[in-house]
């Protein structure tokens, strides 16, 4: 017999094609085995189509009769904008489920696998459960609090610098560093930046990938509308729209020509004269925003941060030394007074990329009120 793992791997590399896809859905792979051979696969395109168990059953058609599935995620069990895949599993009569984490959606929650194990189908949960629930979080995230889980990334010298004392920061980091970071882009929902990067850098905010790529939507946080008509976010067409998120502050008639040039205004309350940030998360987690990239921009990093609407960092480190004082620090403002009341990371990973060294960490959030 071959390694199950074998099997639930293969299902998280199909879950994984639809990353950025699937929203308000997770991302999910299966398939199916019979005889020590795999006679059907599927994953979740998006929301609306078929679930994954349901594409690896068409595909195994006629040989389901006794056999094993792998699915990274517990089959659903209520009836939404499709039908039940424990019903559909039990329907086709296979033998035994392999489940790599429950769905912590309480409509499913434990009740997908108890109606297979009631069909009399055996039930095995956990192969390869944390590669499963990476796969998900934020998904989960999004069902525990109603907001996107995000992301900060940043690029940094050897020296702390984010750029020379001219403000130039193309590039800090090396090139493949900065595919993996368009890889990244092409599986979330969102990506986010302040009105000052746009001023200072134009970006596009786009996947540029050598393969086909999906772009994620653009969202601005510019409290009095101050955003260049001729910048690229604006003139940029892409299949994502532009969301500028301000507020009442904002001139009445910069509403009406960035609207006539294809963005999206969103007013939200202010805090301070700027956009509530924890109002805008809140928005977008109405809008199914699960997953959220923040690029550049210290200051709406660290009114993020402060908001505790941080969940993870990624620092690229370049092989660099600009020296002088420059403009170093991926957080503006003051910071903490006493080294005791620094914000401890959780789960450390290192790692090279191209000639950088790239650091991810968690951050211990809070739940928001």
């Amino acid at each position: 017999m071959s390694d199950p793992q074998t099997y639930m791997r293969r299902a998280l590399d199909l879950a994984r094609t639809a990353l950025g896809r699937t929203s308000p859905n997770p991302a999910v792979g299966a398939v199916v085995v019979c005889d020590d051979q795999i006679v059907g696969e599927g994953f979740h395109p998006k929301a609306g189509e078929p679930h994954a168990e349901i594409f690896a059953l068409r595909q195994a058609a006629g040989r389901t009769a006794g056999a094993d599935i792998y699915v990274t995620l517990e089959p659903c069990c209520h009836h939404g904008r499709t039908g039940p895949c424990a019903d559909a599993l039990v329907a086709a009569g296979i033998e035994r489920v392999f489940v790599g984490t429950i769905d912590p959606n309480p409509l499913v929650a434990g009740q997908g696998t108890k109606r297979l194990q009631d069909a009399g189908i055996e039930v095995l949960v956990g192969l390869c459960g944390a590669e499963c629930r990476e796969l998900i979080v934020p998904f989960a995230w999004h069902i525990k609090t109603g907001i996107p889980h995000t992301l900060y990334k940043s690029a940094m010298t050897f020296d702390g610098q984010l750029a020379t004392r001219t403000g130039d920061s193309r590039w800090v980091s090396g090139e493949e560093s900065r595919l993996r970071v368009h890889g990244l882009r092409n599986r979330i929902d969102a990506i986010m930046v302040g009105v000052e990067t746009i001023i200072a850098d134009d970006p596009q905010l786009t996947t540029r990938l050598p393969q086909a790529g999906r772009d994620p939507l653009r969202v601005v946080v510019d409290s009095h509308l101050r955003l260049p008509l001729e910048s690229r976010v604006v003139q940029h067409k892409s299949a994502a729209v532009t969301l500028i998120a301000t507020t009442r502050q904002a001139p009445s008639e910069r509403f009406a020509a960035l609207q006539n040039a294809g963005c999206e205004i969103l007013v939200l309350p202010e805090v301070e004269g700027r956009v509530s940030l924890p109002e805008l998360w809140r928005e977008l987690g109405h809008r199914n925003i699960q997953s959220l990239l923040l690029e550049g921009g210290r200051t709406l990093a660290a009114a993020a941060l402060n908001a505790g609407l941080i969940n993870r960092l990624q620092l690229y480190i370049a092989p660099k030394l600009l020296g002088g004082a420059g403009l170093s620090g991926i957080f503006a403002g003051e910071g903490c007074a006493l080294m005791k009341d620094a914000l401890p990371l959780e789960n450390l990973i290192v790692e090279q990329v191209g000639e950088d060294l790239l650091l991810s960490a968690e951050v211990k959030v809070c739940l928001p009120d």
